[in-house]
């Protein structure tokens, strides 16, 4: 079915990526990367369905040749961190074909990206027939009208007149500078550096210490990057995105519908990521029930019922070596214990087990993720060796500049392959980059935690249930003194009343979580350990002796009911 997906994010030197490089592999095509002199040659690459460029009409013509205009944008791009290019990755509903996904991207890009001044470059892929997604990939830097690029950031002097300071672009220090701004440098006073207006400077008769003038660390940032890099406009095109998905969907008649807001906001109570430790106990003061925290408060509610348990017994214990009735009372006391504390090692085995089978996917998920990002750094510092090695060659060295180039366009393709594969393992998750997997890795975590919590509660109530049955073959040696037949019509008797006041006992203490097929497998498991199902133990023998005597009491009264009806009529 239709489901929302819109991941945003950004391509930048810093990470070690390049725009041609990521244009090619999302194209399956083959560019040359002029910053770095590499190929990266990507047409042997399955899964494309359609590729196109898209200018606004201020771009370039020639830019329609995807590598000529991700060449412009290295180009322009100096330093070696820089941002290259914007990417977003969109699930397309798998109930629309492709003419429709292509009519539906290029509407969403003319007016969200191409319209407001971005290139586009897109692809769709879906290698296997159930995963159709588009890539965006789109320009960070604006254009100007003839095409052009403008700056992303301008530097900002920090100027100072009559004791107030300013910031000014270098246009706008032309015209602030006629009214009496001055740029402020740095001077020697005394043992200090201090920034002040040349003029200033001049009357102490004071030393410039250097040529930059004062400035603001990052800049003034272009108003219209500055509107496309902030948090709002991300915002804005997730909610256009679903919105034109749904239109579309409407269009064809389709019921089916996409959100772009989370859970939370739309409403649905819905079980947050469950984190250990403090952050589990901040879930809790802020009213977020922690599953971590609820374990927690069933072990402690089991150990008061245990408590209870223990108490009720040892009173029962002093009256029974002079009375049948004690004796019986203690038998069928203690093998309700028994029940309750089978229960509680079943309920404990049972989390454990469906815990695991839960976290069963998950866990080899994450091992995938971790393989796949212990082979990027690997890859990584393959790539950077290359690149070393290639830049302290001579241009006059051919061969080994056509050996290095190989080997580091299979780096980058091999990288490129690995992100893809790491990319589509996060997105199983729901998650976008590493910090969304921290948190993958803290539900693991948690749940670890949950595990080995019940498996010590497991052990606690194993140890119990051994420690009653020994109680109770103490107690069989203590029955030796009375008549077998009478004690264990005696406790028959009793058991019906036992067996409801443990099965109420688990109730209360484990509330919604009680289940009726646990219980019935914990009474099973003491019946077991007791031999009362074995066709030969007194259990049976006396329950048929009992059940004969109500079979014959029964037929005595059918006479008597039968003259009574006589009688009526």
């Amino acid at each position: 079915m239709a489901i929302y997906h819109l991941e945003a994010k950004v391509i930048s030197r810093g990470a070690g990526r390049s725009a041609c490089a990521a244009s090619a592999y999302m194209s399956c095509s083959a560019i040359y990367n002029d910053y770095d002199g590499v190929q990266h040659d990507y047409t042997r690459k399955q899964g494309l369905v359609w590729e196109h460029v898209f200018l606004p009409d201020c771009a370039p013509a020639e830019w329609q040749d995807r590598a000529k205009l991700w060449n412009a944008v290295e180009e322009a791009e100096k330093t070696k961190d820089r941002r290259l290019a914007r990417e977003f990755v969109v699930a397309l509903p798998i109930e629309l074909g492709k003419l429709d996904w292509i009519n539906l991207l290029s509407k969403f890009i003319y007016q969200q990206f191409v319209n407001e001044g971005m290139c586009a470059d897109v692809a769709i892929h879906d290698t296997d027939g159930h995963n159709p997604h588009a890539h965006i990939m789109l320009t960070v830097r604006p254009l100007n009208e003839n095409g052009t690029w403008q700056h992303k950031t301008e530097k900002e002097y920090l100027c100072v007149k009559d004791g107030e300071e300013r910031g000014f672009t270098a246009a706008e220090f032309k015209e602030a500078q006629k009214d009496g701004w001055e740029k402020q440098y740095q001077y020697k006073v005394g043992k200090k550096k201090e920034y002040m207006a040349p003029s200033v400077a001049a009357a102490q008769g004071l030393e410039r210490m250097s040529k930059y003038p004062k400035s603001t660390k990052y800049g003034r940032q272009n108003p219209i990057s500055e509107r496309w890099n902030s948090d709002e406009q991300l915002v804005a095109w997730r909610a256009a995105w679903a919105d034109e998905v749904n239109l579309c969907l409407e269009q064809k008649g389709l019921e089916e519908r996409i959100d772009h807001r989370s859970f939370a906001d739309q409403g649905k109570d819905e079980q947050p990521t469950i984190h250990e430790g403090v952050a589990a106990r901040a879930m809790e003061k802020k009213g977020i029930v922690s599953e971590r925290c609820e374990l927690n408060r069933q072990i402690r509610r089991d150990n008061a019922l245990l408590r209870q348990l223990k108490a009720e017994f040892q009173k029962l214990l002093k009256a029974v070596q002079d009375s049948l009735p004690a004796l019986a009372q203690a038998m069928e006391k203690l093998r309700a214990n028994m029940i309750v504390f089978a229960y509680q090692v079943v309920h404990a085995n049972s989390f454990i087990t469906k815990t695991r089978a839960d976290m069963e996917d998950i866990v080899s998920g994450f091992t995938q993720y971790n393989t796949v990002t212990g082979q990027i750094k690997q890859k990584l510092a393959e790539r950077k060796k290359l690149l070393t090695e290639k830049r302290a060659l001579s241009p006059l060295q051919f061969s080994e500049n056509r050996r290095l180039n190989a080997r580091i366009a299979e780096a980058t393709e091999d990288l490129e392959e690995l992100k893809s594969q790491k990319e589509q393992v996060m997105s199983t998750f729901g998650k976008s980059d590493d910090k969304g997997m921290n948190d993958v890795k803290a539900w693991i975590d948690g749940r670890e935690a949950q595990i080995q919590k019940a498996a010590a509660a497991e052990a606690k109530y194993s140890a119990e249930l051994d420690k009653a049955l020994a109680e109770y073959h103490d107690l069989e040696a203590c029955a030796e003194e009375f008549d077998p037949d009478e004690l264990e019509t005696a406790r028959l008797s009793l058991r019906p009343e036992e067996e409801k006041r443990a099965v109420s006992k688990v109730e209360d203490a484990y509330g919604n979580s009680y289940d009726y097929t646990t219980m019935r497998e914990a009474r099973n498991q003491v019946s077991d350990l007791l031999t009362e199902n074995h066709p030969d133990s007194k259990t049976r023998s006396v329950r048929r002796d009992l059940q004969q005597a109500q079979k014959e009491m029964q037929q005595r009264e059918l006479p008597k009911k039968k003259k009574s009806r006589d009688l009526a009529r």
